[in-house]
């Protein structure tokens, strides 16, 4: 397949449905319970979404939507920290747009850019770079976040900067990491998971060695999947044609851009300026062993939570707002008591309202409907 429309096909989805159903037939486990199958990432929650995929698969399977969208699993409290630095004099706060608007216990960075603070929303941490290179006399902060997919271009960045001998330019790390992560959830005493979904992007990275301990030491079958219907379909596919056949293994359905040994230059350059911290709180989770990083000693100089102050306090979320249960695939979205009332993409509680990858904001935007109501559809090229 060259083109996107061809990983849209009806024909080619209506024959992986009809060979999904086939399957869920055949184990016998569906008969008393369904099949729950996490997609990790934000990303395939939306493809999920957008193209009604759950509304085409058999009572049999139950999609369980996973924590992997990084500005939906920001605490509260690193929010107020951002802010913190950008309103100090002769800041200019940088950062992604999906960032802009989560909540913080005072304010959002949308809200502290109202109140005066210089805070600019850019495409990569080299647009930030660039803005230091034309006002050196003001201090710019890039407010890094996002998985192993992002570190990368920020350690980069940071490469870049100590090489051009710019020091008005510092990263705000709150980078993740995906494979503790996991571990949490697979960890969790109310949550059962019969499979998952790999995160294509990240495995663009990491490659798929990491994993292994996923199906080695809790026996559940991973299949990392690329983000078209097709590609979802056809993951779901592989997982349960492990679960029928009694295996446990880490599969690649998304060989066309995830390697299996990962990307050797991002990772040293990930290696090169980042250490793993001893722990990092996550909304909704908790806080989770070594499963955030820090800038290394070596690069001190280009590190915002030690050039600047902030009040690194944990604040607890509105208790109204249910996101943790979602971001741990207990909650559906729509099962929130404040979804779609209280808590709309205009006026968030939840960070899992304002990102796009976020679950409740998929599912505001794109609409959903309950088990029993589902369409026998299959999805069009738009």
């Amino acid at each position: 397949m060259k083109f996107a429309d061809e990983f849209r096909d009806r024909d080619k989805a209506a024959t992986l449905v009809r060979e999904i159903e086939k399957l869920c037939d055949q184990i016998e486990v569906t008969k008393q319970r369904p099949l729950n199958i996490m997609e990790v990432c934000g990303g395939h929650t939306h493809s999920i979404f957008r193209y009604g995929l759950e509304g085409m698969l058999p009572p049999g399977i139950e999609l369980v939507h996973g924590p992997g969208c990084p500005v939906c699993v920001l605490p509260m409290g690193r929010v107020d920290d951002c802010v913190a630095i950008a309103e100090q004099p002769g800041v200019i706060f940088t950062t992604f747009g999906d960032a802009m608007r989560v909540p913080g216990s005072r304010k959002s960075l949308m809200q502290a850019k109202a109140d005066g603070a210089d805070v600019r929303m850019v495409y990569s941490p080299m647009d930030a770079l660039a803005l230091a290179r034309k006002n050196p006399d003001r201090e710019v902060v890039f407010f890094g976040l996002g998985f192993e997919t992002t570190m990368p271009s920020t350690a980069l960045t940071v490469l870049q900067a100590e090489a051009d001998g710019i020091e008005n330019f510092s990263v705000f790390c709150n980078h993740i990491t995906i494979v503790p992560t996991i571990k949490a959830i697979l960890d969790s005493p109310d949550l059962h998971l019969d499979g998952f979904l790999g995160p294509g992007h990240v495995s663009m990275v990491i490659g798929t060695a990491p994993y292994e301990f996923i199906a080695n030491f809790y026996r559940r079958p991973m299949v990392v999947a690329g983000f078209e219907p097709l590609d979802v379909l056809q993951s779901i596919w592989m997982i349960l044609k492990q679960i029928k056949e009694g295996r446990a293994e880490i599969e690649n359905q998304y060989t066309r851009i995830v390697p299996e040994a990962g990307n050797d230059p991002a990772l040293a350059a990930v290696a090169k300026v980042y250490e793993l911290r001893e722990f990092f709180e996550w909304r909704g989770l908790g806080s989770i062993d070594h499963s955030g990083v820090r800038v290394r000693d070596e690069y001190a100089r280009f590190d915002a939570e030690r050039k600047f102050a902030i009040p690194n306090i944990k604040i607890a979320d509105p208790k109204s707002c249910q996101c943790g249960e979602v971001l741990k695939g207990v909650l559906k979205p729509w099962q929130c008591k404040v979804f779609g009332t209280l808590c709309t993409p205009e006026t968030p509680l939840g960070a899992l309202m304002v990102s796009p990858e976020g679950a409740c904001a998929a599912y505001y935007q794109y609409g959903g409907v309950k088990r029993q109501e589902r369409p026998e559809t299959v999805p069009a090229a738009p």
